[in-house]
């Protein structure tokens, strides 16, 4: 790599591996999408659900509720090995938070405006590097394809180093499992065509100097563009609707004075209306009612 500029699989340090990406890919999902980078393919399926299926959060260090979660599943065949199948375990857990914070910012905030709670599930089918980089454009094409109006697109990609005793080195772009192990990073970074938002390294070096770090992430910005510029062709905006499988929501303001008599006496009312419609009812302490139904 060093003297020719050549890497294992031929590749130039700076090429990204063939991609083949699409979108609503199994029925009957609210959204979904198919990223495959070389050998590693992951598919992220997207579900929508009320208000009330918020996920609690209770936590040494956070509590409270989250209406948008992303979980990862890498299963021993996507590597090529037998084992039980277990829950998911620390790397894993921590692959589908480094994907969702990536994605949070780009999640419409405004509760009135889209009420749902999202879940997203990313299955690692394949694995030779950067999956949980795959997950993060597969997600971000999954939520356009179920309609939710996500501010921009977003892709990650990871990068690897090689580099010897003497300071040379050269950063490579698209690191894949076998650049993992025996080089000297793996510095993913996730962002839109406008900026980073998250980024998680490791070393196996005594350390990097600022003008790798520096030239990294000018070399990641350059394979992020190139990457955005492929799932646009195949997906470069929202839906404009829901898929028709998804539950509708309608949301509307009352005053926070009368909350009590939509609920009634020990609940009486708004389980009257629940059992007559088939209907989910939330209400938020400001007065909004956010109706949910299939």
């Amino acid at each position: 790599i060093l003297t020719q500029g050549s890497r294992v699989d031929g590749r130039a340090v700076t090429h990204i591996r063939p991609l083949l990406i699409e979108a609503a890919v199994p029925p009957r999902i609210h959204g979904s999408a198919l990223f495959q980078r070389g050998d590693t393919q992951v598919l992220s399926t997207l579900t929508l659900g009320g208000p009330g299926m918020e996920q609690t959060l209770d936590g040494m260090e956070v509590s409270g509720k989250s209406r948008f979660f992303h979980h990862y599943n890498f299963p021993p065949f996507s590597v090529g090995e037998t084992k039980p199948l277990r829950g998911p375990g620390r790397r894993e857990v921590g692959h589908g938070a480094l994907a969702e914070r990536a994605l949070l910012p780009l999640i419409p905030d405004d509760k009135e405006a889209f009420p749902y709670t999202m879940r997203l599930v990313s299955e690692v089918f394949s694995s030779n590097g950067s999956s949980s980089m795959a997950s993060v454009c597969a997600c971000s094409l999954a939520l356009m394809d179920g309609g939710v109006p996500i501010k921009k697109a977003i892709a990650g990609i990871a990068m690897g180093l090689a580099s010897n005793e003497k300071g040379e080195y050269k950063i490579l772009t698209d690191l894949q499992d076998l650049e993992d192990g025996k080089g000297g990073m793996d510095f993913k970074v996730a962002g839109t065509r406008d900026g980073i938002t998250a980024v998680q390294m490791d070393t196996k070096t005594k350390g990097l100097t600022s003008k790798m770090i520096h030239e990294t992430l000018l070399q990641a910005r350059d394979g992020r563009m190139r990457l955005l510029d492929a799932m646009d062709a195949i997906l470069s905006a929202p839906r404009p609707e829901l898929s028709p499988y998804a539950p509708r929501i309608v949301s509307f303001k009352i005053s926070p004075d009368r909350i009590r008599d939509v609920i009634g006496p020990g609940g009486k009312i708004i389980n009257e209306i629940i059992d007559a419609t088939g209907v989910q009812i939330d209400i938020e302490d400001d007065g909004l009612v956010m109706v949910t139904s299939t």
